[in-house]
């Protein structure tokens, strides 16, 4: 009986709707709200896309490899965010765009060397020019938690399903754990009606990863390079004008339909390429 229970426990946990959906989505819950005194709530993101990825890779230190440098860089991108917390100067958001940028070029560093030269240039601007760009405007929404989580429910969800579409369960799942995470962020800020705290550890981590996890899509998977476009639309996006004085649930509805028809948008663009994605 107690193998039996055991092999179902360990069925369920590689289960990817728990892997991508379930569990980030319940670390994220406690971790926000348990830290909520604190003022760390904003390490909900992390710390559900470090769950997902302890269940999906076990957190490989051997190779270093595109997804493993994306795993990591995700991963250690809190510290960068909370020494640049400190710090309350104009430059911090530029310099954490170009960090981001550099990032994604490291990342896909192996993966580039096998292009003609001409499209390593290509290839090396695209990709920073887009983590760069989620960056700098996810910043933007580090003041505004319920901004910043419908942003990140949005890029989540549409980066992560676009990258299912494309071929990559492994990207897939990380995407969608950002998803999740900012979706329970999200949850607790309708149910309280309370703003919970957030700033560039929220931010930085779901855009950096999010932005990774697109242009790893693009380079081995089949996103298509313009679905990004969609999905680079989404922080801009979660800045229309809405109520600040409205309830936080209305506020958080009008803002994640906007963002989240970015996202359907993108998935959309690699349905028509891809197909339905390998169940």
């Amino acid at each position: 009986m107690g193998h039996l229970q055991e092999d179902k426990l360990h069925e369920l946990l590689h289960h990817p709707a728990v892997q991508g959906g379930l569990v980030p989505f319940v670390v994220a819950l406690i971790t926000a709200e348990l830290l909520q005194r604190l003022r760390l709530s904003d390490l909900a993101v992390v710390a559900a896309f470090a769950a997902t990825a302890y269940l999906v890779s076990g957190l490989p230190f051997d190779t270093l490899t595109a997804s493993h440098r994306l795993l990591w860089l995700g991963l250690l991108s809190p510290l960068v965010a909370i020494s640049l917390g400190l710090l309350n100067a104009a430059w911090v958001r530029p310099l954490l765009a170009a960090a981001g940028g550099a990032a994604a070029i490291w990342m896909a560093e192996h993966i580039l060397q096998h292009q003609v030269p001409a499209a390593v240039f290509l290839w090396s601007a695209g990709i920073a020019l887009y983590v760069g760009w989620l960056v700098f405007w996810m910043d933007e929404l580090q003041y505004s938690p319920v901004r910043a989580a419908s942003a990140g429910l949005a890029l989540g969800l549409g980066t992560g399903l676009s990258a299912l579409f494309g071929a990559s369960a492994l990207l897939g799942m990380y995407g969608l754990s950002l998803g999740a995470a900012a979706g329970a962020y999200l949850l607790i800020q309708m149910l309280t009606n309370n703003r919970l705290p957030c700033g560039h550890s929220f931010t930085l981590p779901l855009a950096l990863i999010a932005g990774l996890i697109g242009c790893l899509a693009v380079l081995t998977a089949r996103l298509p390079w313009y679905a990004l476009i969609a999905l680079a639309a989404i922080p801009p996006v979660a800045r229309i004008p809405v109520s600040e004085k409205s309830v936080l649930w209305l506020q958080s509805i009008l803002l994640s339909a906007a963002t989240l028809f970015c996202a359907a948008v993108a998935v959309y663009l690699t349905w028509r390429v891809a197909g339905m994605p390998p169940l």
